[in-house]
Formats: C-alpha cells, sequence, structure tokens
C-alpha cells in the first residue's frame, strides 16, 4: 500500500516537518519552572567542577601578611616601631 494512497500530500508534508522538529527538539526544556534535561542526558559528557578551597579569601590573606611582615621589615631597618592599622594625620 502506497503512503499517497494513505495522506495527501500537504498532510505529508505536516508529517515530515513534525519527524524533523522532533528529531532536532534533544536540548534542555524549562516547563513549570523544572528545568528538564535532552533526551540524550545520559550519554552527555559529564562536566566535573572540583571542589575548591573553603575558605574563599585565602589569598588576601596571605596578600595582607606579607604586607605586615614587608612592613615590619622596613620599620626594623629603620629602627622604628612598626605602623598600626591607622597612621595619625598631619
Amino acid at each position: 500500500m502506497k503512503l499517497t494512497k494513505l495522506f495527501t500530500k500537504p498532510e505529508i508534508a505536516l508529517l515530515g516537518c513534525l519527524l524533523a522538529a522532533a528529531g532536532l527538539s534533544g536540548c534542555q526544556t524549562t516547563i513549570g519552572g523544572q528545568t528538564l534535561p535532552s533526551a540524550w542526558f545520559l550519554r552527555d559528557d559529564v562536566q566535573y567542577f572540583p571542589a575548591g578551597p573553603e575558605f574563599q579569601l585565602s589569598n588576601q590573606v596571605q596578600a595582607i601578611e606579607e604586607y605586615k611582615a614587608a612592613q615590619e621589615g622596613l620599620a626594623e631597618e629603620l629602627g622604628e616601631e612598626p605602623p598600626g592599622p591607622f597612621a595619625p594625620g598631619p
């Protein structure tokens, strides 16, 4: 039995477009506030982000300690007392 006997040409074109759209729609969708995975989520590459340090400001603390050590070293070379957190104004 031929396909043209079951469907007319516009119906075949519409069916072809629907099948193409269904085949190309393999992305994530948002329905009712939920992000749903694609049809191929089991075959997707896993994106792994290793856990970082728990204390996020470790570089800043290290820079402050280096600055304080440099200031104390300069003050000792000049024979002065290391500066406090607030220097007196002129």
